[in-house]
């Protein structure tokens, strides 16, 4: 790489300055004041004038030969300009923005035939501007800052409405367990209460110890066959509680077809009741039994209960998961996890969505910014959901691709055009009608993943396959 920031000595007259586009309208004294400062460098075929990511020290503008310019794209560089026209500049064109972080170059400049370049330091084209123009410098400062500040408050609103629009999936998805739960420990206590009943009746009728343990013995045996009772399909449930009815009707219980849909769906055998029937007295059976589905219904409803609370704790947990509340910023973590719990969490917006996940085990844990990277999935799956229009199936797939891992979203929605691919990554282009996207969600998941990872996001797109790709680096970056 050729040190271009050392002074070499070599000066241009003040007419070859003024042959310079960018300084064709100095006056003499200033074309002078510009030869003083800014000196002559050469350079061979192949060597690399300045890097991208290296701070922004010198200013140059090309007098012979061919430069190209490349940016960093994730593990590759790709060539965004090339030129041989004398007076093209690259390099510290910014210096004299205002900000209060240290400038870097934001793109390599490799030559391709043998170069010269005229070198001014940073410095010098910051006082040269605030000398020579300050209303342009001002009118400059003012368009660039008032960029970066609009497009970080518009940011920092789509972050708000991607986090409104998770905010309204989980209420939405722990309001159905939450609501689940309610009804039955309604349920329940409508149960106990029926189960105290029958047991006071069973002890009027001075019921025989041998009896009552019976009963007991019997109730935990249909209990513990309720867990494991196999899911019927209506028909099967039909033919079995007709079953049971015919049962309960030959042996005179008059409500056999309130009991039968109870007994069925608990897998109660014919066994179990017969057993009941042979230890209680005839006038025993109905109550027994009533005593029995009571049991049986109490034992659903805890389940339903268990399994409600279990749903709300699982959001939570995801919830939590995805926010990566009390966890290091930075840190090794197991990339499947942001992405189920971002699609748990979305799931809201997923009705009528097929969701299918290929994802690769094995894969390693990946060094990242764990909240950062939810942000991406939340914007990626988003926007499929979204292209969908609740039709349709949206995969996420993931693998290793040498060092780094492949995270695919894809859906099954009408596409991205091919001349709008090229754009979709840019702040502020959006293809959503007016209000309903702001442009920046992805141009936010491009800068976390390319630029904050050392990554890299790419559009694939056909009508009815659209992948959005993120390659994440296994290795960490240095600081």
């Amino acid at each position: 790489m050729t040190d271009i920031v050392i002074d070499t000595g070599v000066r241009l007259t003040p007419d070859q300055v003024g042959d310079l586009f960018l300084f064709e309208h100095l006056t003499e004294e200033q074309l002078a004041w510009v030869t003083e400062r800014a000196w002559v460098a050469e350079a061979s075929a192949g060597e690399t004038l300045l890097r991208e990511g290296d701070p922004a020290e010198v200013f140059l503008l090309l007098l012979d030969g061919e430069i190209r310019l490349c940016q960093r794209v994730g593990r590759d560089e790709v060539e965004v300009n090339r030129s041989s026209t004398v007076g093209a500049y690259a390099g510290a064109m910014r210096a004299f923005v205002r900000d209060e972080t240290a400038q870097r170059y934001t793109v390599s400049v490799h030559v391709v035939q043998d170069a010269r370049v005229l070198v001014m330091r940073a410095a010098t084209l910051v006082e040269l501007m605030q000398t020579w123009f300050p209303m342009a410098l001002h009118l400059l400062d003012g368009m660039f800052i008032g960029m970066r500040n609009s497009q970080e408050r518009v940011g920092r609103r789509e972050q708000l409405l991607a986090l409104g629009a998770l905010s309204a999936g989980l209420t939405h998805e722990l309001n159905n367990p939450a609501a689940a739960a309610v009804r039955a420990t309604a349920g329940l206590r409508e149960r106990v209460g029926t189960m105290r009943h029958k047991l006071a009746k069973l002890a009027d009728d001075q019921i025989d110890r041998d009896v009552l343990r019976l009963l007991v013995e019997t109730q935990e045996e249909a209990v513990t066959l309720a867990a494991k009772a196999p899911d019927l399909t209506a028909l099967e449930a039909s033919e079995r509680e007709d079953e049971l009815s015919d049962w309960m009707d030959e042996r005179g219980v008059t409500s056999g077809w309130q009991l039968a849909p109870i007994f069925a769906a608990a897998g109660t055998s014919n066994s179990c009741l017969a057993r009941i029937q042979g230890g209680v007295p005839a006038e025993m059976l109905e109550p027994a039994l009533h005593w029995l589905a009571s049991a049986l219904e109490t034992e659903t409803l805890l389940t339903e209960i268990t399994d409600s609370v279990t749903r709300i704790s699982t959001l939570v947990g995801a919830a939590k998961q995805y926010s990566h509340m009390d966890r290091t910023p930075y840190e090794r973590v197991d990339i499947h996890l942001g992405l189920k719990s971002t699609l748990m969490l979305m799931a809201g917006k997923a009705e009528g969505i097929q969701i299918v996940k290929e994802l690769d085990r094995d894969l390693p844990p990946v060094p990242v910014y764990p909240a950062e990277v939810n942000q991406v999935w939340t914007n990626l799956i988003d926007n499929a959901l979204q292209a969908m229009n609740g039709e349709g199936t949206l995969t996420v797939r993931s693998c290793r691709d040498n060092d780094f891992v492949k995270v695919e979203i894809c859906d099954t929605g009408p596409g991205v055009p091919p001349e709008l691919q090229l754009k979709i990554f840019q702040p502020f282009f959006t293809t959503k009608p007016v209000g309903q996207g702001s442009g920046l969600g992805l141009d936010i998941s491009y800068r976390i993943v390319v630029e904050r990872h050392g990554g890299d996001l790419t559009v694939s797109s056909v009508p009815g396959d659209t992948r959005f790709i993120v390659r994440l680096p296994l290795t960490e970056r240095g600081p």
